[in-house]
């Protein structure tokens, strides 16, 4: 007999970022760069509950999940492991070639993602990592899955989900 099982969903006003980026296609078409205002949701799923009656710690998943939008947010995201865009850190600028174009930024405004590609698909698996890490060994640990939503317009877009 299947047990029923609890699902929070967290999608609150303040889980966004807002960021720069363009898509590589294939090695000579891109996207223009270019801005979203991302907004994030994330599902906890398990099937039992603490004494005091919670899956999680609310608390804590929402101060994770704000602090992953914060670090992402005001930034101009660059893929760091994608084939086609060449990266150089320097320390005051960073400068960002692909396929003829060359973007020289301010450090403080690049972050350079662990990604082949700045796709929603690719930031709802960054972010699942990221809070994943964040709660290891605390607030979820009778959760059995974890989902985070990526929207980048409305109606556009893409949840991963993964047993924790």
């Amino acid at each position: 007999m299947d047990k029923g099982r609890f699902a929070i969903q967290l999608a609150k006003e303040d889980f966004k970022f807002s960021v720069a980026h363009f898509t590589v296609f294939d090695r000579t078409r891109a996207e223009l760069l270019h801005g979203h205002n991302y907004r994030v949701r994330v599902e906890l799923t398990g099937e039992s509950l603490d004494e005091e009656g919670f899956l999680a710690d609310i608390e804590r998943v929402k101060s994770c999940v704000r602090s992953a939008c914060d670090q992402l947010d005001e930034r101009t995201l660059v893929p760091g492991q994608s084939p086609h865009v060449v990266v150089e850190e320097l320390e005051e600028r960073v400068t960002v070639r692909f396929a003829g174009r060359r973007y020289e930024l301010p450090r403080a405004d690049v972050l350079v993602l662990p990604l082949r590609n700045v796709t929603i698909e690719a930031l709802a698996v960054h972010l699942w990592q990221e809070l994943r890490a964040a709660l290891a060994g605390g607030p979820i640990e009778r959760v059995e899955r974890l989902t985070v939503t990526v929207e980048e317009t409305d109606g556009q877009r893409c949840a991963y989900s993964e047993r924790v």
